[in-house]
């Protein structure tokens, strides 16, 4: 008479821990686009022809009375500029988010400030409008 051997089944672990890691990458990459910008809230100017940029590494937003503020923090033109020359201006990537009602003289101090500082990068944000 023969006697079959018989094999204990095993849970196999590595292929379960290789599935658990691409879920986790899969929720931290959809977790990080999920994250909104820092930003002020503001009525941003409509443009037909608005164009999307890559992400900027410094967003400045304009307020309708001329502050220029990062990072929640008010700045004038020369302690903006300052503040730009601190970080890389030759690298640096920056977005105006002036708000539709501010003024045009303001806009054009806080442009001459980043232009100073050696920023090369320089976006206007603007919301997509539909033509008429």
């Amino acid at each position: 008479m023969q006697y079959l051997e018989v094999k204990k089944a095993r849970i196999e672990i590595i292929p379960m821990i290789d599935i658990m890691l691409f879920l986790l990458v899969f929720f931290i990459m959809v977790t990080i686009h999920m994250i909104p910008d820092k930003g002020l809230p503001a009525q941003m100017p409509g443009s037909s022809t608005a164009q999307e940029l890559p992400k900027p590494k410094l967003v400045i937003n304009l307020q309708v009375n001329g502050d220029a503020e990062v990072d929640g923090k008010t700045y004038s033109p020369s302690a903006l500029e300052d503040y730009l020359r601190q970080h890389d201006p030759k690298n640096l990537q920056v977005t105006i988010a002036a708000d539709k009602n501010a003024d045009v003289d303001a806009l054009v101090h806080v442009m001459d400030s980043c232009r100073k500082a050696g920023v090369t990068a320089i976006g206007l944000a603007s919301r997509l409008e539909s033509s008429r």
